[in-house]
């Protein structure tokens, strides 16, 4: 018999009632960064991102007993996050359309340089702003990717789009994120 992987060790203490808080501090600490990874990726703000992460492990812990296995558990932190984040672009589109008339990768660039969680250089910075330019669900299927290294069937999981989808939309975000940085060059 093959020793139960940390995964399954820890969602037995998930599911164990005595263990459950102990056993989210590990989830925290096991998936929290890279969760916080992704979401700044899209979110472009760490005050949003940490909201957004809080949202997401809020809502993770409240639907633990849902969890039904048939996916790995980041994969299923990961939808819940990236489900988080577009309902709070949607959100947070709706109320700065009224206000701003600016591009989103200006405003994405601004909150890049006040960010303290940001610390890249040019480069990094302007590979940010290309990425604040992608829709949402096109920037998180390149952040999966690029950033992430998931397999497509993995993404396709977290996002319910077919692998097929998932193949244009990267390879389209990758034309437009090479548009934007040549741009930055000339």
């Amino acid at each position: 018999m093959t020793p139960p992987t940390e995964e399954a060790t820890l969602l037995g203490e998930l599911n164990n009632p005595r263990q459950r808080d102990a056993a989210f501090c590990k989830l925290v600490s096991s998936y929290g960064p890279a969760l916080h990874r992704h979401l700044l990726r899209m979110l472009h703000s760490g005050a949003d991102t940490d909201d957004v992460l809080q949202n997401t492990l809020v809502k993770a812990y409240r639907n633990l007993s849902k969890f039904r296995g048939d996916s790995k558990l980041s994969t299923w932190l990961y939808r819940i996050a990236t489900n988080e984040a577009l309902s709070w672009l949607r959100s947070n589109q709706r109320r700065n359309a009224r206000f701003s008339s600016e591009e989103p990768g200006t405003i994405a660039g601004r909150h890049l340089e006040a960010d303290a969680y940001f610390d890249g250089d040019a480069a990094q910075a302007h590979l940010q702003r290309a990425l604040a330019t992608l829709p949402a669900k096109q920037c998180a299927v390149f952040s999966f990717r690029y950033f992430d290294d998931l397999p497509y069937r993995e993404i396709s999981e977290i996002t319910g789009t077919s692998e097929g989808a998932l193949k244009a939309s990267y390879h389209l975000a990758v034309k437009k994120i090479e548009s934007k940085l040549k741009a930055c060059v000339q």
